[in-house]
């Protein structure tokens, strides 16, 4: 069809047609040969950039249009500010989606608009990595486009190789441009771009553009260049000889060739050019320096090469392509003439090398570099882990140490790690040499150096513990006493990031700016600093992570109080001018100790600045950013990591006005972080691993791509999918807390989703967070959003996406909701296609069977799970089962297909099987042949969900694989080593629901699927897949629902005559409250196939009882709610098993030290029990083996018991693995005790009680080994940052009945120690629980003395035991005085126990004097670690 045709069918049915006559079939808007580019921004410079003459251009990256095309004006020297020529020259436009709703401040135009007024045809919808594969495999092929109805046989296909198409791109007549320059250069117009004269111009040149014909003259100019074009370099046979006569002289001018030129240049030297089978397009080109062996990052198109072999004597190669070993470049040896095949002014993409056009007009030249083998390899590498998990700092730092340790062991290097967290990877057998389970602290560090004697030390992997451990070795002198070299960035460039004074200072020296911001050491310098800078202002801690301490202060009040807080956790704030609503933008950095460096992915966090990055819904690659702002901030992120000397990987972050091109910097973090683990797995670039290897010296272009293993690590990633972050906060599980999110974070994980469009990475996303989300909860109340919208809006909480939503759904505008939250107005349009197609869906209610496939298809392509689909078809009834239209799905043939994750966008086949589940696309990316067993995750991190699922998911796997098995991961958890895709065969970086493991399971068909490894999650859908005849290994699903539910499993204790509390089934209210009056309160309400204790609550009165019961049934509606008499005062157990056919084969028992009534998760636990006598363990283990029995366990399972006056009852039974499991599993074959205490994180979540009851609250968890249980019990509070006492103590209670006073020992005691003990009558009276509820108390004067106290960090430490010590949650709406103090002593960094038993531990623990004896040793006993 001809382009006259082509404008009038812009929305006919089309055909495309390749020459393998394979047909992709679209709906478009509207030819030839097909090439594939892989650059992920820079469509408008791609299409009017002249070599894309008479080609259809298949761009790899799905999402195009977004940020629509600006105005076509002159900026500089004449020249289009935004275009590379005056039209579009490629012949058609082949795209996966057209973004309807473009938003950047510079468009004027939709994409489509643009193509209808310039006549050229394009397609959407196409599955562009199917057909880049396609031109992989069979080369660049011959295309055309064919309305629907016309002959394709009638139309011959067209060979643009067999025309000169520089002759019809090339100006016909000479034009000069910038005609005051004073160096004369003429520019041979092959076809030319623009921004080649404009880096002429820019550089003093007046440019004369000649035709591609034009004879040539040395009078007539100074140098001469020879631009790019399109085509065959042989058509131009005038070009050739024109430059022969220039050129062959003995003392010609300079010349310089781009592209074309180069091949031009090479052709006069008598050397040979020849087709490549696809060529090179795109804007991550490694090319490497001859001499220097430095590489850079280059854009290229082009399709021809230069043969290196053919070149004379006095030629010789300038660059090599680091991934297919093609030539790039060429430098006669004595005479100034050179050409590159890469464009180094290339717009769109990186501009690395631009200088070289320096080197034409000024003769400058490389710099070198130090020689690998300069670098002296350690021997032994310490590498200090992150500790337990926290808010701010989770699991993402035991992949990356594990990834760390991976590398150190190719190498041949022995490594030593030290952290406490049990429940790692890293600490597992088969990684590092050895392991010590002690405090990241200076002075335990420094005992390990000094029994181990390493010879460098990794501090980049720990997260901001082991940074600051390692600064502080380093000040203290540690280091180079014992000739310990910190691998990777210096201590020195750590130095600069994380000091805000020294980082301003070293971003003005290149001329680099930060918001503008100052460093206070006082509240005094903070008050003055936010006069000066004018509010609102952000305060930030120094040296804090996840944003600890950080807030907006709108005036001098708030400011003093965030200011004070802020200072009992650094030494240093920083108050910055406040840049709310600005777009906030990441890049991960990448350089090694050679200077080479590359930005592996850029992120846009769709929230805007204000709200913290790990807060915040995250979206790689960036959206809304166009090629100028993509490269403008990689270049300056480059420029930066450079200066600042970082050796490895760091990541930079930038406000962004989303009016302008104007940025600043707001931080660069000089260490491995959550935003690396998300970077690694989005991209598929192993960072961690990568950077490991750079900090032993190995230069970066030596190391290989781990996903094609044949291209190298030197380069920047190609996505062809979008990918999607979203936290997830549990605040619901804290009283009193603060649901506003901002510049501190409080999400306790995160998911990653991968779609080919953003919505249906989103929609995946959303159900990852929160399985149970539904949306009709949404729309319950459209009224009140009217009323509470615009609040929940502008000041956002942890539920302000489902807000987003339920706003659009009751009508709310784009532009509003952009004025509202700031969101750019692209991601708003996303959800609105989203809800708008979710009406749709509505309209077919009751019967999905007469909705059209069509509409079927496109909800599956905007992310809608079957679930959903069912729920908006059903909206006026209950919820169908999605089982009607999973059956309809599959009828239409409406399926998932596989795509693979490669890092290079389909352009070199892929040697790893990263996976994930996409509607958009025509085929998978591989096929279904062999066998595999199927391990399903744990999904996000969550409280009572965390790393340890990730250490027995892991495993699972390991073992399987040695076992011979293929394995088959499903996870969606950036922060997890099980993500690792080296760890398997496949991994399917996807949701965890029935649908989506039914889908997989169905195409692989594998021996068996496991899921008692990933906690709770796999187990929610044992008993769904089990009814569609999958194959479950271990445990029957049956048996899994007899544990989890409820009812069933208490009936089958009765059955059996093992002892519980005494239980009933809730069949309403009034019958439950009978049984809590019959049985006497408190009572436990315990709802089915629930994890933490969600829901779980101690009621103590009817009044409890009725709130207990709703928020139960709740979370349980489709599984019933038991309530039972809750025992106090009992101890309570905890015993993993394993066994094989209901045979018991091992059993580990742990105890813990608070009463029953805190949940296992938040206990501290200690194993071997050191309280249970010989008599109770063989009852334990009886009822153990017959509850295996009973359950035909195969597999792992966890039991829970309570003991009091020497009797046993089981409260709960997990066929699966527990919290507990690698706990117990590293201790089993060792002589030593271990001594487990949870990690809180109570300091991120403003307001919240800091208390403990029978649903869990800890974040993570650290145990250490010691000799007796004081030793260990020491080493594992300290080790979660708990400081031992040194002056005065707070002593809190709510009633002398809570304990003796004795228990705690004598005032003379602390006294002969020099600690001083506040606890007289009189402050017991104030803090007293019976005065909670006098608004008029009398000690109020003695009560604002204590707070004056704690705020002046007069306590090094508060015990506050409250009356209700024993699993109850208050219910009171007032805010108490405990409470205050609690609170207060958390705000203020001041070491709290709030729990008896764990006061009369440590109580002993200062008795026999551990904490001077750990200061008097010399050397660590073997016990603290161990060596696999």
């Amino acid at each position: 069809m001809n382009l006259e045709q082509s404008k009038q069918c812009n929305l006919a049915y089309i055909l495309l047609i390749c020459h393998d006559h394979i047909p992709h079939k679209s709906y478009s808007y509207a030819f030839v040969s097909s090439v594939f580019q892989t650059g992920m921004v820079g469509y408008p410079e791609a299409l009017t950039d002249p070599s894309y003459k008479a080609q259809i251009l298949v761009l790899t990256y799905p999402l195009v249009g977004n940020y629509g095309v600006p105005k076509d004006e002159n900026g500089d020297f004449g020249l289009s500010k935004w275009f590379e020529s005056c039209r579009i020259h490629a012949a058609a436009f082949i795209i996966g989606e057209l973004s309807q709703n473009p938003s950047h401040w510079s468009s004027a135009k939709s994409l489509d608009q643009w193509l209808k007024e310039q006549g050229i045809p394009g397609i959407e919808g196409v599955d562009t990595r199917c057909l880049t594969k396609k031109i992989r495999e069979k080369g660049t092929m011959l295309g055309k486009l064919v309305v629907e109805g016309t002959s394709a046989d009638s139309i011959p296909f067209d060979n643009p190789d067999s025309r000169n198409l520089v002759q019809e791109v090339s100006l016909k007549e000479p034009r000069v441009f910038n005609p005051q320059g004073t160096v004369r250069i003429t520019a041979v117009d092959c076809g030319i771009k623009y921004n080649q004269i404009r880096c002429l111009c820019q550089r003093g040149a007046h440019v004369t553009l000649v035709p591609w014909d034009h004879p040539l003259d040395t009078n007539d100019f100074d140098g001469l260049f020879i631009s790019n074009g399109p085509g065959d370099p042989q058509y131009c046979k005038e070009t050739i000889e024109n430059l022969r006569k220039v050129v062959c002289k003995k003392k010609p001018k300079p010349v310089f060739g781009i592209c074309l030129g180069h091949q031009l240049l090479s052709l006069v030297t008598g050397s040979k050019t020849y087709k490549m089978k696809y060529g090179n397009r795109g804007h991550n080109q490694p090319c490497i320096h001859k001499g220097t062996e430095r590489c850079f990052i280059t854009s290229q198109n082009h399709g021809f090469a230069v043969d290196p072999q053919t070149l004379p004597e006095d030629w010789d190669v300038l660059f090599t392509n680091a991934n297919d070993h093609t030539n790039e470049g060429i430098v006669h040896n004595s005479k100034p003439l050179f050409s590159v095949q890469f464009h180094p002014e290339h717009m769109a993409g990186p501009t690395d090398l631009v200088s070289l056009f320096d080197v034409f007009l000024e003769t400058l030249t490389f710099l070198g570099f130090p020689k690998p083998e300069e670098f002296v390899r350690p021997r032994k590498v310490l590498l200090l882990g992150s500790g337990g998990l926290s808010i701010g700092q989770a699991g993402e730092f035991d992949y990356s140490g594990s990834q760390a340790i991976k590398a150190l062991k190719e190498e041949n290097i022995q490594t030593i790690l030290i952290n406490p967290n049990i429940a790692t990877v890293q600490t597992s057998k088969g990684l590092a040499d050895k392991v010590y389970f002690l405090p990241i602290t200076p002075d335990y560090v420094t005992q390990v150096i000094k029994n181990e004697r390493p010879d460098g030390v990794l501090l980049t992997f720990g997260g901001q513990t082991a940074l600051n451990c390692g600064v502080e070795l380093t000040k203290l002198g540690v280091l180079e006493k014992y000739n310990v070299r910190v691998l990777g960035t210096p201590v020195a460039s750590i130095e600069m990031t994380e000091d805000r004074k020294i980082f301003v200072e070293k971003m003005e020296e290149i001329n680099e700016h930060v918001a503008p911001s100052e460093a206070a050491m006082s509240v005094e310098q903070a008050a003055a600093a936010a006069e000066r800078l004018g509010y609102p202002v952000l305060i930030r801690s120094a040296f804090a992570l996840g944003g600890l301490g950080s807030g907006f202060a709108n005036n001098k009040e708030e400011l003093i109080a965030l200011v004070t807080q802020a200072f009992a956790h650094t030494s240093q704030v920083l108050v910055d001018k406040s840049l709310k609503g600005w777009k906030e933008i990441e890049y991960e950095v990448v350089r090694d100790a050679y200077d080479n460096c590359i930005t592996v992915c850029n992120m846009e966090n769709v929230d805007p600045l204000g709200i913290h990055t790990g807060e915040s819904i995250v979206v790689a690659p960036s959206q809304t950013l166009n090629d100028y702002e993509y490269n403008m901030l990689r270049n300056t992120a480059i420029k930066v990591i450079r200066h600042l000397g970082i050796v490895g990987e760091c990541n930079i972050q930038y406000a962004l006005n989303p009016e302008s091109e104007q940025y600043y910097i707001i931080e660069v973090n000089a260490r491995l972080s959550r935003s690396s683990a998300l970077a690694s797995k989005a991209t598929g670039y192993p960072l961690a691993y990568v950077a490991a290897k750079l900090g032993l010296g190995i230069p970066l272009p030596l190391l290989k791509n781990s996903v094609t293993n044949s291209t190298t690590a030197n380069f920047e990633p190609s996505l062809d999918y979008c990918v999607v972050k979203i936290p997830r906060w549990d605040l619901s599980k804290f009283l009193r807390v603060s649901t506003k999110i901002g510049s501190s974070m409080k999400s306790v994980g995160e998911v990653m989703a991968i779609g080919r469009s953003f919505e249906e990475a989103f929609q995946k996303a959303l159900r990852m967070v929160d399985e149970n989300c539904k949306r009709e909860v949404l729309k319950a109340s459209i009224t009140a959003i009217f009323l509470l919208a615009s609040k929940e809006l502008q000041i956002p909480t942890d539920k302000r996406i489902f807000v987003l939503a339920a706003a659009l759904y009751a009508g709310y505008t784009v532009d509003h909701l952009y004025e509202l939250t700031k969101i750019d107005r692209w991601f708003l349009h996303k959800m609105k296609n989203i809800v708008d197609h979710e009406k749709l869906l509505e309209t077919f209610n009751q019967d999905e069977s007469v909705m059209p496939p069509e509409v079927m298809r496109k909800a599956k392509q905007l992310g809608f799970s079957d679930k959903q689909i069912a729920l908006a078809v059903q909206r006026y009834g209950v919820s169908s089962e999605c089982g009607a239209v999973r059956k309809l799905r599959r009828d239409w043939k409406i399926l998932p297909i596989v795509k693979q994750i490669d890092t290079v966008a389909a352009e070199w086949p892929a040697h790893t099987n990263y996976l994930y589940l996409t509607y958009h696309g025509m085929e998978s990316d591989l096929a279904f042949e062999e066998s595999h067993v199927m391990v399903i995750g744990s999904g996000v991190y969550r409280i009572g969900s965390s790393v340890e699922f990730d250490w027995c998911a892991v495993g699972c796997i390991m073992e399987l694989r040695k076992m011979g098995y293929k394995t088959i991961m499903v996870n969606y958890n950036p922060e997890t080593v099980s993500t690792d895709y080296d760890m398997c065969n496949r991994l399917y970086f996807d949701e965890i629901s029935f649908e989506v493991v039914m889908d997989i399971y169905e195409m692989e068909n594998p021996e068996g699927v496991i899921l008692s490894m990933g906690g709770q999650l796999p187990n929610n859908i044992a008993m769904s897949l089990h009814r569609q005849q999958c194959r479950i290994l271990g445990t029957s699903p049956e048996f899994i629902d007899s544990a989890e539910n409820r009812f069933k499993f208490s009936r089958m204790l009765d059955t059996i005559g093992i002892s519980q509390p005494c239980w009933k089934e809730l069949s309403d209210t009034e019958s439950a409250m009978q049984f809590c009056d019959t049985v006497g309160y408190p009572c436990l309400v315990r709802p089915s196939y629930v994890l933490s204790g969600a829901a779980m609550n101690v009621a103590y009165s009817h009044s409890d009882l009725e709130k207990y019961l709703s928020s139960a049934m709740a979370v349980s509606k489709e599984h019933p709610v038991v309530i039972s008499k809750f025992i106090q005062e009992a101890k309570e157990i905890d015993v993993d098993a394993v066994a094989c056919d209901g045979v018991v084969i091992a059993i580990a028992v742990s105890e813990h030290v608070e009463n029953a009534g805190v949940h296992s998760g938040d206990a501290t636990l200690v194993t071997p029990p050191q309280d249970i006598n010989q008599k109770t363990m063989e009852r334990i283990k009886l009822i153990v083996h017959a509850i295996g029995q009973e359950l035909q366990v195969t597999g792992p399972f966890n039991l829970q018991l309570i003991a009091k006056d020497d009797q046993l009852k089981v409260i709960e039974c997990n066929v699966r693995v527990s919290r507990s499991f690698p706990f117990v599993s590293k201790t089993i074959s060792c002589m030593s005790l271990l001594h487990g205490v949870p990690q809180f994180s109570f300091s991120r979540l403003a307001g919240a009680d800091v208390v403990l009851g029978v649903e869990m609250t800890s974040t993570g968890e650290v145990a250490c080994f010691g000799e007796n249980r004081y030793e260990a019990y020491l080493k594992a509070m300290l080790s979660t940052g708990f400081k031992i006492p040194k002056k005065n103590i707070l002593l809190s209670i709510g009633s002398y009945k809570v304990f003796k006073p004795e228990d705690l020992g004598t005032a003379d005691f602390y006294t002969e120690h020099g600690v001083k003990v506040w606890g007289t009558n009189a402050f017991v009276m104030a803090v007293d629980w019976p005065f909670e509820e006098e608004s008029d108390c009398p000690n109020k004067e003695k009560q604002r003395n204590i707070m004056d106290y704690l705020v002046e960090n007069h306590f090094d430490m508060v015990i506050n035991l409250s009356m209700r010590n024993s699993g109850g949650r208050r219910l009171s709406s007032f805010v108490t005085k405990g409470y205050r103090t609690r609170r207060m002593a958390v705000d203020y960094s001041v070491p709290l126990i709030i729990d008896i038993k764990c006061t009369k531990l440590f109580v002993q623990v200062i008795c026999r004097e551990l904490l001077q004896d750990a200061h008097r040793q010399h050397d660590l006993p073997e016990t603290d670690s161990l060596t696999w």
